[in-house]
Order: C-alpha cells, then structure tokens, then sequence
C-alpha cells in the first residue's frame, strides 16, 4: 500500500527541509500519484521467490530475479524458477546479486565463493581461483568488477581476468566512474577510492563506516549507509536531509533513472528525489519487516522494486487520474471546463463545482454544493453554468476574487434548469434547457426558441458555433442549426447514425462533429456522413470527444476512452488497429463517459481532460510517444502429443503424432496483459492468424512436409515489429507418404492399367473371334442347308421338266400330272429359300425397341400362313426394358426367330405368345404355342433328321453363356425357354461403369453400400 506524506504534514516538512522538499504528495511534483501504475507480487500472492535481492534485464527482454529461494525468470505474467543444479551443489541457493554485461551475459552471484553466468540459455561456473567473492558490479569497459575478500578488486572481461587492486577490508559494494576510477565500499571500513591501483580511503563528512550502496553520476557520488544517504564527490560528502519521520533510515539501493530522478531504497520505503523535491512511498506490503533491497530501470523504462516480502513494479502512465479513492469530491463525474489561465473547472453529479489548480481542488462557494451543474462554458475572463435549479450563472475573477451573478425565471430565462450553456464570439450567451427550448442573452434580453421556431426538440443537450457563424443545437429528436434567422433540423435522413445527438465538436480543420447515441458523423457536402467501416466500439454511444494538436480524436464513450487519428475517419475506413482504447492499465479509474455537454475538452497546453463516471482523468497525447520499445517475441516451448520437443534445432515429428502445439512470449514487461501476437505456419497457413491474446498455437494432423511455424508482437502501446520468433521442423512422412512407396505405388498403378488394358485387349479379341466363328458357322450351316434342300430341290426339278418336255409329244397327260408335281416342287424350294435368306438377316433395332423388333417378326411370320384360320399372336414384356449387349441382341433375336418359325410353320397352333422378361439377375426369354408339340424322342436328340433348328439355338444358348430350355407334348404345345445372366445380356451404363471403376479402386461392393 502506497503512503504518501499526509497534507498535515506539509508544512512541517516543508519548513524542516528547507526548500528541498516541495510537495510530497506524489512521485512528480508536477502531478499526483496516481499518474503511476503500481503492481506488486509478494510471497502472499503469486511470487515464487522471498527476499528479492537482485534484479537484472538480459538482451531477450526476460526479467531475471535473485531471491533468498533462487533464481526467477519472469516474462511480465509468468514466474518460472530457474535451476543450475547441474553445476551447484545444492537447490534454493540464496542469489545475492545479478548484472548483465554489455555483451548480454547475465553474471549470478550465488551465496558462497563463485560466480555463474548464462548466455543462451546456458549456465556456465565462472571460477579464477578466487577466494570468495564478496560484491559484484558492472564496469564501464564491457565487462565485470568482482571484489574478493582474499585477494583484492578484479574485472572479468573476454575471458580474461585482470587485478585491478590490492586486497581491503570485506567489500560489499562497488562503482566505477566514466573516468575508470573505482569507488569501493566497505562492511566497516568505510569508503575507498581505487585509482591506478592504489585504494585511497574517502571519509570528509562520511560518519558511517558500512557502505550498502553507491552511484556514481560523473564527479559526484551517491552513497547508502545505515544511518542515512550522503551526496558529494572525492573531496567529500554531506547528508541528504531527509524527512524527520524517516530519521537515520538505512539506505539499501540507490537508482537513476532515465529521466534524471534519484530513487533510493531504505528500511522505511522508496524515495524519489529530483529537482523539485522528494517524495515518499511506503511499500509496506514489499517491505514487510525489511526494506528496498535492490532497484533496477528496465528496458521500457519500469522502474521495479525488490524488497523483503516481493517483486514491485512502478511506470508512467498516459492518464493522471484525480479519483475519489484520493477525494470524494472527484467521485461521480459532471461537465468539465478549463479557462485561459489553466485553471480546470468541473462539477461531480452529486453537485457543486470546484476549481483545479496546482493539484488542488477548491469548492466554488456561490454554487450551493446540493445543487447539481449540468453545464460550463465561458469565455475570456468569465465563466457560464448551467444549474439544475439555479438557472444560468456568470462567474467573474475580480481583484483575486469571484464574482457571481445568476439568470432565472425571474430575468425572463425560459427555464431555471439549464442543460447545455454556450457563449458565442458575439459575447451572445446560450442555454439550452431541460425540456423548455434555448433561450438566448444578448444586450441583457432573453429570446426563447421552441420547437415551434424549428428547433428539433425542446430538450437541448449541446450547443456549438461554427467559424461560418451557425449555431448548432443537439437534441434527442435530432441536430439544428440556426444561421441568418433560419432554422433547419438534420435526422436519419440527412445521414445521422441516431436522431438522439450527445454532444458537438469542430476539429481544427472546420469540420463539424456530431456524437450521437449510435456512433459519430461529420457534417460535408451539406449532409451527414459516417465511417463505412469501422470497429463496433465506434458504433456506440458516443458522449465526448476532443482533438488534440496532432490530429488524434479523443472519444469517451458509454464504456470505453478511445484514440482515433482524424484522417482515418475522415477517408471512411478506420480498422481495429487505428484505435487505441484506454484503460486501467493507462492511469483510468473508469472508462465509462458521462453524458453531459461537455465532458472531454482540451486546454492551452494540448492535454485532454475526461470527465469519467469515477474521476477526473487528463493525459498529455505530447508524452505519448509511438516509438516505445517492441514487444521482443520468443518460442518457449513446443509439445507434440504433449510431449516437450527440444527446438533449439530443427526437428522432425512423427505423423503417428496428431498434436503439435507451440507456446510463446513476447517480452513488453509494461502491460504484458495487452500484448497481441499473430503467428502462421509456413507450409499450412496462407496468412498471419488474426491479432490474439493466447500464447499457445496448436495444429493437429499435419502432413508430411517441411514446416516454419513464426510470431509476432505487438507491445502494450499497440506497435507491431517486423521481429519474428521461428522454428522450423520436419513431419516425417508414413510408409505410403514416402517418396519410393509412392513411386512404387505409381508403377504398380501403371502396370496394373497395362494389364487391364492387355485383359481387355484380350476380352474384345475373344468376342470378336466368337462372333467371326458364329457368322462363319452359320454361312457355314446356311450354305450347307441350300447345298441340301434349295439346290437339291432345283436339280430335281429340273429332272421334272427334262422328263415332262420328254412326255409332252407322246403322253400329254402324264406330262402334265409331272408339271403340276414340278409347280409343286418349285413352291417348295421357293420356301426353303426364303427361310435360307431369312436366317441370314440380323437384327438391326436399336437396343431399346427389342420386342417391337420380335413383334415386327412375328406379324411377319404370320402374314405368311396360307391357313384358312390366322393364327394369333401376342409379346409380353415383363420388368423394366434394358440395353441389351450389341453382340447377344443379334444372337437372341436369332434364337427367338427360329423358335417362332418351328411354331408357326411347324406346330399347326392356334395362338403363340413370346414373353421378355427383365430381371436384375437375368434376361428370360419365352416362345410358347399351343399346336401339336414334338415327339420327346426328337427333343432328347438334334430335332428331327435333316433338321439343324434345334441344335443351333442350343450352339448359340451356349456361346453366349447362357441356357436354353424346351418342353413340349404331343397335342400339348411347345415352350422355348431362354434364359442369360444380367451381366451378360444387359449394356453397363455410364452410372453402372463409374460404380465398378469406384468398386475396382476402392475394393468394395457397391451392393455391401448402405
């Protein structure tokens, strides 16, 4: 807990001092205490370690921290405890100092007669024979001074070890000087001086003889004792007056810091002395029993403190917070107003109004403290309020005092509750009221304006005059604008985000500003325009807003403090990374806005003021600096499976493990809570991540390939560095990611193609030779049938004609009986020939009109009957049609043909019936009369003698694959019965061949597919 000295006591230390001190209240006497952001973790807490008594910054930005427990790197969120057992002797070993050398080693001094240091990563047992080592400090030549209690002052520089001085009595502290002389305190002898080898004792004015601490700063030094802290040079030193309540304090650390500050550590807590005097922190909770032991300025300008019971951290914050856990009047935050002469005018919702000035508020006393200011404005030398019940009041400084005079009802004001109050160039005083218009003063006279006038509402909330002389009125119900005796009312429609208007602003280039309940607009080309794109928070309700001299808006919203450079919302794109957003972490005791007219103004001097639901809060954006130091990002551990992988070189990582996760750290030890990283694997990812909070990156089932997995940061101001942390790695492939299973994969692919393609080859020559073989077997049969029945049947008849011209002269009417028999004969061969030709004929139809084709035959076949009765025929068709295979079509229908020749020339039937049946396993193919039918001794044979029907469908049944049935009884009928298997009869179809090319790769069953 941080205590300040208390007003009381001001003026006693003020006299006791002697000028010397100035104002005690805070760190810097230009500003309060709480500009300081404060953070502490003790043994109670989250700290690791006791008693800090080292603290040290290496080059890759970790904080290194020695403790009577250990050794402790911290990375701003985490204390990990460090171990160099493996070249110690014992755990927990007391650390009693740290440094680093200008070469970015750390050097340890542990409890007993050696040192250690690390580089890399690496401890390393730094032994020179030395007795033991009783103090440690860097020097200004790159390297270290070591005092040994034995043999006298040394530097370890490159390696090398150089005797500096003679032996001393036990030294406990050291310093060198710019100039290479060496000041060396001792545990009882007092201060020495070591200058070319030779020790000089130093004690004019120095009653202390136990030297703790020493700071040289060119010819003067620095120096801490048990009984106090003395400043002088080589010729001598005198006391530092220090605050009687600290009495002889015992000084353990002295510090300067960057900004030429002198921090010192005692017994009884932390000192700041600078030109303007000294100021005082307890540090009860550091401290416990003991004091400050060690001080130490980080890279960014942190100023840490090591003490008893923990780890402090003090720094700069961008905001001075004037809150009321420091004055209850600040609690509760109203309008706010800063005059010519700086003096910074506000007004807490719980009433009254107060001056700041100097760091101290003074109560306005003509302002009743319960009556609530809703506004303040003012001009020149005078100020403007806005009351609750007051009316309007005008405040003047006449003569070093202030003078009052206020406005009601009674002087003609409209409404004794003034909302928003504005005075013009003109000297013309505004104010808007509650809910009863605005009412102008000039010359002494009010006019009142209503929404009768024009005005969007009678409820005013904010009023600004731009430099073309417009008046400008915020309302709920919209904004108006008053020139040149018009009034005229903007909405929605004129492009506001809201018709609910909060507050007004003109930036310094002229550009008129509106906040309204939905985000802000800026007024051009005579309507409203707002960002096209743009983050959410800059959607909300905006209630102030300020700019300051470098073109940066200041916003306050319901809920955030924002930065936002002008020209970004000007162009219409503003992205995440253009806004700052302000918090605790800055100085804030809130960041909830107030909703009053004016509740963010900026003063002479640049600073913007926010008036905030808790305190009062200013920040000076010329301190705000976008050069701070980069946030320094580092790959601390990788894990696959959960495993720990050593990457301090390129590994590999097997594919059997799934999860490969990468932790990280980016060192910005200000606010490391607002760190932001972006990472991305090369080899995975196209981009970088977006910006996350996370210091973990997980990836899971990589594949074989080479990976660089990268990171990046941002500090805790928001800047992003091109400096990357990364590794590289390896996953290594499985067997079928490996280059010769892949390589023999594509060859067994290939060869497995040629021998599909040799199969096929080999399939298509077989059908084609089964076909060749069926046409040559049947001109083979057909030609032996016209060699047997057509040619045989013409010989005999010409026999009949030779024996009938024989018989015509002698015996005409047997002559004649041979003619008639030779017409008959020749009617015969007329009909062999025909069914000669007839089985020679192919089926030409197209696979899909199969039975219209058996029809056509059938209708044929029966036209050809000379029988008086017709006999009658019918084709069924069963299942769905299929394509039949080119090559069995031809040879089906063959078969189909010849069973309905036998029935209708041969069976004497009264009806024939042909049925296709499609099944999915077959094709069935019925031919069925009911004429004489066949003697069973014919059927078990070839058919009848001379006769080849029969055989030859039963040849074509087989060749196809396929069976061929008959049955049939005398006077019974006959049935022909064709059956072939699906997959031979039927043509694939595009679908059907993708699913066997699908079933041949993946070596499934596409009838096992659910």
């Amino acid at each position: 807990m941080i205590c300040w000295l208390k007003q009381t006591r001001w003026t006693v230390i003020g006299i006791v001092l002697a000028g010397i001190i100035t104002d005690a209240r805070a760190l810097d006497p230009d500003r309060l205490p709480s500009q300081y952001v404060r953070e502490q973790w003790t043994t109670e807490s989250r700290f690791p370690g006791g008693a800090v008594n080292g603290i040290a910054q290496t080059a890759d930005g970790y904080l290194w921290i020695g403790t009577d427990r250990g050794l402790i790197r911290f990375d701003g969120l985490n204390f990990r405890p460090v171990s160099f057992t493996s070249i110690t002797t014992a755990l927990n070993i007391t650390i009693l100092q740290l440094l680093t050398d200008a070469h970015g080693t750390l050097w340890i001094r542990p409890e007993g007669a050696y040192l250690v240091s690390q580089k890399d990563g690496e401890f390393e047992s730094v032994r020179y024979g030395l007795y033991a080592i009783s103090a440690m400090s860097k020097d200004n030549h790159d390297g270290v001074l070591v005092s040994d209690i034995e043999q006298g002052t040394f530097r370890f520089r490159a390696g090398e070890v150089q005797r500096l001085g003679p032996a001393s009595p036990p030294v406990i502290s050291l310093a060198e000087t710019a100039e290479g002389k060496i000041w060396i305190g001792t545990l009882g002898d007092g201060l020495f001086l070591l200058t070319g080898g030779r020790l000089t004792k130093v004690s004019a004015g120095l009653s202390d003889r136990k030297i703790n601490c020493l700071l040289p700063i060119g010819e003067e030094l620095w120096v801490g004792t048990d009984t106090g802290l003395y400043h002088g040079n080589s010729n001598g030193l005198r006391r530092v007056k220090l605050p009687p309540f600290l009495g002889g304090a015992q000084v353990l650390s002295i510090l300067r810091d960057r900004d030429s500050n002198i921090w010192v550590g005692t017994a009884r807590g932390l000192l700041r002395i600078n030109e303007k005097g000294i100021s005082f922190s307890e540090e009860s909770e550091l401290r416990g029993d003991g004091g400050i032991n060690v001080l130490f300025e980080d890279r960014e300008g942190n100023l840490w403190i090591g003490g008893e019971r923990g780890l402090g951290r003090i720094r700069d914050s961008a905001f001075v917070t004037y809150s009321s856990v420091h004055d209850s009047r600040f609690e509760h935050g109203g309008p706010i107003y800063v005059d010519q002469e700086g003096r910074t005018w506000f007004a807490p919702a719980q009433g009254g109004l107060y001056v700041l000035q100097n760091g101290r508020a003074q109560p306005v006393t003509s302002i009743p403290a319960r009556d609530v200011v809703y506004s303040i404005s003012g001009r020149a030398d005078q100020v403007w309020v806005g009351r609750q019940r007051g009316g309007l009041t005008r405040l003047r400084f006449r003569n070093g005092s202030l003078a009052s005079q206020s406005y009601t009802e009674a002087n003609g004001l409209a409404q004794n509750s003034a909302y928003a109050v504005y005075e013009s160039r003109d000297g013309t005083v505004w104010a808007g009221l509650l809910n009863g218009g605005v009412s102008e003063l000039k010359d002494g006279h009010f006019t009142t304006y209503t929404i009768t006038n024009g005005l969007a509402s009678n409820t005013v909330s904010s009023i600004l005059e731009t430099r073309d002389g417009a008046m400008w009125f915020a309302t709920p119900s919209g904004l108006s604008s008053f020139s040149n005796g018009q009034w005229r009312t903007y909405t929605t429609v004129e492009g506001l985000p809201s018709l609910e208007v909060n507050c007004l602003f003109e930036d310094s280039s002229g550009t008129l500003w509106s906040g309204t309940s939905a985000g802000l607009a800026f007024f051009a080309s005579n309507r409203f325009q707002i960002p096209h794109e743009s983050p959410d928070v800059l959607r909300k309700q905006i209630v102030g807003m300020a700019e300051d001299k470098s073109g940066r808006f200041w916003i306050a919203t319901s809920d955030h403090v924002l930065r936002v450079p002008r020209d970004k919302l000007l162009s219409g794109v503003v992205q995440g990374a253009d806004v700052r957003e302000y918090g605790q972490a800055d100085g804030l005791e809130s960041t909830a806005g107030v909703k009053r007219s004016r509740s963010v103004v900026s003063d002479s001097a640049g600073r913007i003021w926010f008036s905030l639901s808790r305190g009062l809060s200013v920040v000076n954006p010329s301190q705000i600096t976008d050069n701070s130091a980069p946030a320094l990002p580092h790959i601390e551990a990788v894990f696959a499976d959960g495993s720990p992988v050593d990457f301090r070189q390129p590994f590999r990582i097997s594919t059997k493990q799934q999860k490969t996760t990468f932790r990280f750290v980016a060192l910005s030890l200000a606010n490391s809570e607002r760190v932001r990283y972006r990472y991305r694997l090369d080899g995975f990812d196209h981009d970088w991540s977006d910006p996350v909070a996370s210091r973990e990156a997980t990836y899971t089932n990589l594949g074989a390939a080479s990976y660089r997995f990268r990171v990046i940061a941002c500090n805790s101001d928001g800047l992003w560095d091109a400096s990357e942390a990364a590794v590289g790695f390896e996953v290594e492939p499985r067997v079928w990611q490996t280059w010769w299973f892949r390589t023999s994969s594509a060859a067994l692919i290939l060869l497995l193609v040629w021998s599909v393609y040799l199969y096929r080859l080999h399939q298509l020559a077989k059908e084609f030779n089964i076909r060749l073989e069926e046409r040559v077997g049947e001109r083979t049969r057909v030609a032996r049938e016209l060699h047997d029945t057509l040619l045989q049947s013409f010989h005999g008849l010409l026999l009949r004609f030779q024996a009938a011209t024989n018989l015509l002269p002698e015996r005409p009417a047997e002559a004649r009986k041979t003619l008639e028999s030779a017409i008959d004969q020749a009617a015969q061969a007329i009909t062999e020939g025909r069914d000669a030709v007839q089985g020679l004929r192919s089926s030409t139809v197209v696979a899909s009109d199969f039975a219209l084709t058996i029809n056509t035959l059938g209708q044929e076949l029966a036209s050809g009957e000379t029988n008086a009765n017709a006999t009658e025929f019918h084709v069924e068709v069963e299942g769905t049609p299929q394509n039949l295979h080119p090559i069995l079509r031809d040879e089906v229908y063959r078969i189909a043909g010849e069973a309905m020749r036998n029935a209708f020339r041969h069976a004497q039937a009264q009806r024939i019936e042909v049925e296709i049946r499609y099944d999915v396993r077959q094709l069935r193919l019925r031919v069925r009369d009911d004429g004489k039918g066949i003697d069973a001794k014919h059927l078990d044979g070839d058919g009848y003698a001379g006769h080849y029907g029969l055989r030859g469908m039963r040849e074509r049944a087989k060749l196809m694959g396929g069976k061929l049935a008959v049955w049939s009884e005398l006077d019974s009928g006959t049935e022909v019965e064709l059956s072939i298997p699906a997959s031979r009869a039927y043509e694939p179809s595009p679908a059907r061949r993708r699913s066997r090319l699908a079933e041949m790769f993946s070596g499934k069953d596409t009838d096992m597919k659910s």
